[in-house]
C-alpha cells in the first residue's frame, strides 16, 4: 500500500516526464486504491482512469461471500442454541438436513466456491446445493445474479 508521502514522491518522479508526453496518455488501468487514483490525476491530466475487471469483480463477489457468511453465522448462532434447548430437556439434537444430506450450516458453508463459479461450471452436486441455497436464501441468489451480471458484461464486451 502506498502512503501519502510515498505517493508524492511518485508523483514529483513522474512529472519529470514533460507535460507534453504525459498529457499523450489517454487511460490508465488502476486497481481501487486511492492513492493509485490521486497520483495519477496528478501527473497524467488528461488521462481517463477506469477500474480494472479483476478488481471489480472481485469486490462483486466478495460482496455474494458477505450475504452467505452473515446467513451462515445466523445458522450457527440458531444451531448453538437449538443444542442448549435439547441439552436443557436432556435430549441430542439432530440438525434437519435438506434432501442433498447438508444442514442449513453446512449447505452455507460448502457453498462457497460454486458462488465464484458459472453455473455451467457447476458439477452435479453443485447444481443441487445452489438450487437448494438459492430456494431458501433468495438474498445468496439475487447477490449471486447481479455479481453475474456484471461478469458477463465483461465477458461481452469488446474493444476495438
Amino acid at each position: 500500500m502506498i502512503k501519502g508521502t510515498e505517493s508524492k514522491q511518485i508523483i514529483d518522479i513522474l512529472k519529470k516526464i514533460s507535460y507534453q508526453a504525459r498529457c499523450t496518455v489517454s487511460e490508465v488501468s488502476l486497481d481501487m486504491a486511492g492513492t493509485m487514483n490521486k497520483i495519477v490525476k496528478k501527473s497524467f491530466p488528461k488521462t481517463s482512469r477506469v477500474i480494472d475487471r479483476f478488481h471489480v469483480q472481485k469486490l462483486a463477489y466478495q460482496a455474494v461471500q458477505d450475504v452467505r457468511i452473515a446467513y451462515r453465522w445466523e445458522a450457527i448462532s440458531q444451531e448453538s442454541q437449538n443444542i442448549q434447548i435439547a441439552k436443557e430437556k436432556n435430549k441430542e439434537y439432530q440438525a434437519p438436513l435438506y434432501c442433498n444430506g447438508d444442514s442449513e450450516k453446512q449447505l452455507l458453508a460448502r457453498s462457497r466456491y460454486l458462488l465464484f463459479k458459472s453455473p455451467q461450471k457447476w458439477s452435479a452436486s453443485q447444481k443441487i446445493r445452489a438450487e437448494i441455497l438459492f430456494e431458501n436464501f433468495p438474498k445468496i441468489k439475487q447477490a449471486y445474479e447481479l455479481a453475474s451480471s456484471l461478469r458477463n458484461i465483461y465477458s461481452k464486451t469488446r474493444i476495438n
